[in-house]
Formats: structure tokens, C-alpha cells, sequence
């Protein structure tokens, strides 16, 4: 029965009225975040401030259909931490035995992620892992500086990839998670 409610929910009509509306609400919690106060003048003068910051995020990004799966992403964090933890430990071993390689480079990753805000999500996650750094766009690849260029790191960033795209769900096909480069 909840997963016939998550699959009508993904299949719902886009709306622009409920992106703004969600945009509203999170700039409006952020400022009782930042500013907690049962003051009504503090209150219509955050109303007022998420209205304008709302205003502003949708004419600077456009809502678009598709959503993020927060559950699947929050699934992928022992994944992630454990993958922080090995590359964590290459670079330290890297970095203080003089005898390990260390042969630093750039090595182009071609992602099936669509431009926006799914591959600048997925750089600034990659970002995040010790031993290589996101660092260019070049023809539809990102460029990544890595300490060892002879690893396969493509090859780990493409898993990486692989494992982010199951958290994303791009427009009314659930199934459908990366906007294809053919």
C-alpha cells in the first residue's frame, strides 16, 4: 500500500504552484532557524524575506520536473563513508611513505547525469572524497584532478554515478533517472 502511494506520488502532475510553495516554506524555516522569535513583526519580516528569496531561487533556477529520493540518498551514506574511509586512507598512506606512487593528473569522467543541479549535486558529492577533485567540465565529462592517475578512477566515479542516479527521479517515468548523452 506505501509503495502504491510513493509511485502515484512520483507520477503526480508537475506544478509550479507546489515548487514555489515548497521553496517558500523552506526559506520561511530557515529564517525561524536563524532568527527564532515569536515576535509578529519578525514573523511578516521572514514571511516577507522567504517570499523574496523564493522569487529570486525561481527566476535564478527555474523548477523543473523530477525529485530526489531522500531515501535512497540517506541509503547510499554508508556507502559513501565507507568509500571516504578507504580513499582517506590511500591518501595518508600516499602521503607520508615516500615509496608509494603518487602520479597526479586530470582524467576525464563522461556522466550520463543531465546538466543542472543533478551533476553539480553528484561533483559536489564527489567532491567530498579524499584522492580526487572535481575541477572542469569538458564536453559533457567533468574533469577530476586525481593524486594516481594509473587507478581507475573513472571507473569508480562511474559506479559512483550509477549508485547517485537510483536517488534521482527525473520527470514522470520513475524508472528514469539520468537524461541520457547519445
Amino acid at each position: 500500500m506505501k509503495r502504491r502511494a510513493v509511485e502515484l506520488a512520483a507520477r503526480q502532475p508537475y506544478s509550479p504552484r507546489v515548487a514555489a510553495a515548497s521553496r517558500v516554506a523552506a526559506f520561511a524555516l530557515l529564517w525561524v532557524v536563524l532568527m527564532p522569535s515569536a515576535n509578529l513583526g519578525d514573523i511578516a519580516v521572514g514571511l516577507f524575506a522567504a517570499i523574496c528569496a523564493c522569487a529570486t531561487s525561481l527566476w535564478l533556477q527555474p523548477p523543473r520536473q523530477g525529485h530526489l529520493r531522500f531515501f535512497v540518498l540517506i541509503s547510499l551514506l554508508p556507502h559513501f563513508l565507507y568509500q571516504s574511509l578507504l580513499a582517506g586512507w590511500d591518501v595518508a598512506r600516499r602521503a607520508f611513505d615516500p615509496r608509494m606512487p603518487m602520479q597526479t593528473g586530470l582524467v576525464d569522467c563522461p556522466l550520463d547525469l543531465s546538466p543542472g543541479l543533478p551533476r553539480n549535486t553528484f561533483a559536489t558529492i564527489t567532491s567530498l572524497l579524499p584522492g580526487s577533485v572535481p575541477c572542469g567540465d569538458n564536453d559533457g565529462a567533468l574533469v577530476y584532478h586525481c593524486l594516481d592517475v594509473s587507478q581507475p578512477a573513472v571507473q569508480q566515479l562511474k559506479e559512483e554515478e550509477r549508485l547517485f542516479a537510483r536517488a534521482l527521479v527525473a520527470g514522470d517515468d520513475a524508472s528514469q533517472s539520468t537524461g541520457g548523452s547519445s
